[in-house]
């Protein structure tokens, strides 16, 4: 699995710290990890909207598997990752949000909280989450004796965010251009789409955008 991570301006200056905790656990388990940024204060300021943008780019055209975003709270960039077709994020605290997000909802990003409550040991509650997270493929239910009555929901769930969400293509030439441009614009997700992305009219339109 592919995994992508995406930080946004005010948590930026995290991003080495939590890369090296999502590789330490990640690496390991075969799983690849694709640091997208921002790097560091210094680096080209995202959104929690432009990770939104992102986030569901990498996700359409197959060049990531799995998002990990955030930024304060978490839940400006949950939301924003949901507005987006083809993501299903969730908000995750600590490592039984993790788990029981995969379980039940078996969704691909989650959102995490930066700055709200990141204090002494941070960085262990993120390596616990992580391994959560990926010690299960998903959708496997919780408790067990719930396994098909959540299956069956999470196929409804899917089935009418088919129906409720336009195509991405279509999202994407119709939100600012300059704010998407603002987030693509980045030496990473050029080479994470060439690499990775599948060819298509998503894949072809946001290269375009890439000086």
């Amino acid at each position: 699995m592919r995994i992508a991570l995406i930080n946004e301006n005010s948590q930026a200056a995290k991003n080495g710290l939590i890369v090296n905790e999502l590789k330490r656990v990640a690496e390991p388990m075969g799983h690849e990890v694709l640091n997208i940024g921002m790097f560091d204060a210094e680096d080209k300021a995202l959104t929690y909207v432009q990770n939104g943008i992102l986030a569901s780019i990498l996700l359409n055209t197959k060049a990531a598997d799995f998002i990990v975003s955030g930024c304060g709270t978490g839940e400006g960039a949950m939301l924003a990752l949901n507005s987006f077709p083809g993501v299903l994020c969730g908000y995750v605290v600590e490592p039984s949000d993790a788990l029981l997000f995969r379980e039940v909802n078996d969704g691909n990003a989650i959102a995490l909280p930066f700055a709200k409550g990141f204090g002494w040991g941070a960085e262990i509650n993120l390596r616990y989450i992580f391994e959560k997270l990926l010690s299960t493929k998903g959708g496997n239910g919780y408790p067990p004796e719930r396994r098909e009555p959540e299956q069956r929901n999470k196929k409804i769930l899917d089935a009418v965010k088919e129906v409720s969400y336009r195509p991405l293509i279509e999202v994407l030439k119709g939100i600012d251009q300059e704010l998407l441009k603002g987030a693509v614009n980045r030496p990473s997700m050029r080479e994470a789409l060439e690499k990775y992305g599948e060819d298509g009219e998503v894949k072809s339109f946001v290269l375009s955008l890439i000086d």
